[in-house]
């Protein structure tokens, strides 16, 4: 019985296919479908069950599958410490980000992080809130960004920082001519959203006060379902409607006619809470702390200022 034998079956468990599984290892899937066939042969027991779509564990596989991961968390273990023994920060590391924060943040810190731990490997994704959790829980990621709380008891949430929230308002709105904005201000029938999965869209909707249902079946004569926060920028500069963004966004507005579009909110100002999270059994404890101190170091200054702000959970 081999290690490799055991985290190729852990795969297989979490991809439910074997395709996916060699596909996430890095091997053909005839080595890693022998390979798992040799463990189950030491094993003597059937870890899966090949005959279903998508592949499930027997039930002495689920039992295996448990075990196998407090084995490879071992393993890990004793790595991390021979790593921080040594002062090593090298190896890969898988990173979630939702959307509305990746294009932002990621800028600011990744190429000095690059610089100082060259022998780290970063690979980012761009995921929902729901997916960066599955790839945690699963052990597909190691590291997710994105706004807390999330509320999971196998998931261990550091805060990073809080981004205040402002208006982006069109020239012909009635709002433009307000120098700042309460939260009573925003009315659903006014606001551009993002589309469901989003965690921006109910944050946002938390704001106004409104509902889901009530943004739906107000007025509008189009209702826009996207995924990025640069379309809904181009339609409120149309007068589509307004929306509301992440203060880090305004960092790459192009134009001052842009930058003259946004509306600070007043006192308490309404803001998410950005954080790094990951999941109990991670071990790269030193790596981890390594990226969120390099995020810290690399904020702009008006996100280190304490303000008095409302934070939307």
């Amino acid at each position: 019985m081999t290690l490799t034998q055991l985290e190729y079956a852990i795969a297989v468990y979490n991809y439910k296919s074997f395709s996916k599984a060699a596909e996430h290892c890095f091997v053909t899937q005839p080595t890693l479908s022998m390979q798992i066939q040799k463990l189950e042969d030491i094993l003597g027991a059937q870890i899966f069950n090949r005959a279903k779509n998508p592949i499930e564990p027997t039930k002495i596989g689920v039992r295996i599958i448990e075990q196998a991961r407090i084995i490879i968390q071992q393993k890990d273990e004793l790595q991390r410490i021979l790593a921080e023994e040594k002062g090593d920060y090298s190896g890969r590391i898988k990173i979630g980000i939702i959307p509305t924060i990746a294009p932002y943040l990621l800028p600011l810190f990744l190429k000095s992080f690059i610089t100082k731990f060259p022998k780290i490997e970063l690979i980012i994704d761009e995921l929902t809130t729901g997916e960066i959790i599955s790839g945690l829980n699963k052990s597909v990621l190691d590291l997710g960004i994105l706004a807390l709380p999330i509320n999971d008891f196998n998931i261990v949430e550091e805060s990073l920082y809080l981004e205040p929230f402002v208006g982006f308002i069109p020239k012909e709105h009635k709002l433009s001519s307000k120098k700042s904005l309460h939260a009573e201000d925003i009315y659903s029938t006014d606001l551009l959203l993002l589309k469901e999965g989003h965690c921006l869209r109910d944050q946002i909707l938390k704001i106004c006060r409104s509902s889901e249902n009530d943004w739906n079946t107000n007025s509008k004569k189009i209702l826009f379902e996207f995924g990025n926060l640069d379309t809904l920028i181009a339609l409120v500069k149309q007068n589509f409607g307004i929306t509301l963004l992440p203060k880090l966004s305004l960092l790459y507005l192009k134009s001052e006619d842009d930058k003259n579009l946004v509306r600070p909110f007043e006192d308490p100002v309404p803001a998410r809470e950005v954080g790094i999270v990951y999941s109990k059994g991670f071990i790269k404890q030193h790596i981890t702390h390594a990226i969120k101190n390099e995020i810290l170091l690399n904020l702009p200054d008006n996100l280190k200022t304490k303000i008095n702000t409302n934070v939307v959970r």
